[in-house]
């Protein structure tokens, strides 16, 4: 049994908020770059690299790499080995996502209900998905997700008969729908399978995969590139402004699903597509 004091996951998760809204991870940069290395269209390669100007700056100034800072969702994989003391773990999270947003000057988003929609000023609640795994460890995935971009979002209730062409269309033609609106270059997250609010899951997690790296499954991978080269062959380009590099990546997962159904959720992410990751 591993003790894990909320005060250490507060504290944790402080850190990631303003780490995560002021660094673009390494796969993301990465992408950026080799991006504007091969963009044909001297409109899409300048702004490309405006992108990277904008990081650089953003680095060496501690500003946003982004003005909206997002809502955080969390991933946290809680080891069944693993004992929280001091508090209350939802709670530590979202003073964690509280101090971050706050102490790190970060735009605050969040409004207390959707509809009276009255700020709440410190950037709470956090969205949190939990998953009890076998160890005694607790690995958290943070990712601010900004609105631009997730209001692009779709979900797709397919029949089983429209198989995998059909899901390929899905796809394709929610990247195009969402065209300049998703501040491309952008990842496409989608998740296939299992039911309606689980295949949205899959799709958000899937986010948070590496770009550079491709599901292990070995059709899935296929799928991956296949709409990536269908997307990018739109010509919406950089900023929307025309070019080949519409997107960087489209990471898929998959889940088990009933006999009748077929769901697939696409989550659009910007060319910020932030995420930060720690075990404690």
């Amino acid at each position: 049994m591993k003790n894990i004091h909320v005060n250490e996951i507060i504290d944790t998760i402080k850190e990631m908020c303003i780490e995560a809204t002021h660094y673009l991870s390494a796969d993301m940069e990465s992408a950026l770059h080799t991006g504007k290395e091969k963009e044909e269209s001297p409109l899409g390669k300048q702004v490309l690299a405006q992108l990277e100007e904008n990081l650089e700056i953003a680095g060496k100034d501690m500003i946003p790499i982004c003005q909206d800072t997002g809502m955080a969702v969390l991933f946290v994989e809680v080891g069944q080995d693993v004992h929280i003391e001091g508090g209350n773990l939802t709670d530590a999270i979202n003073e964690g996502v509280r101090r971050g947003y706050v102490d790190g000057f970060l735009r605050k988003s969040v409004v207390s209900d959707p509809l009276e929609r009255v700020n709440t000023k410190d950037n709470t609640p956090a969205v949190i998905h939990y998953d009890i795994v076998p160890g005694d460890q607790m690995k958290i995935t943070l990712a601010p997700k900004g609105f631009g971009s997730e209001n692009m979002s779709r979900v797709f209730m397919l029949k089983p008969a429209d198989g995998r062409e059909g899901v390929i269309n899905a796809v394709v033609q929610a990247a195009l729908d969402a065209g300049p609106n998703a501040c491309p270059p952008m990842v496409v997250g989608v998740g296939i399978g299992g039911t309606f609010e689980k295949c949205a899951i899959l799709a958000k997690k899937a986010l948070t995969r590496p770009v550079n790296k491709h599901s292990e499954i070995a059709y899935v991978a296929e799928m991956e590139e296949e709409i990536l080269a269908k997307i990018n062959a739109s010509g919406i380009g950089p900023g929307g402004l025309g070019g080949r590099t519409t997107a960087f990546a489209v990471n898929i997962n998959t889940y088990a699903t009933h006999i009748a159904g077929l769901p697939v959720a696409v989550n659009i992410c910007c060319h910020v597509n932030r995420h930060a990751v720690r075990t404690l």
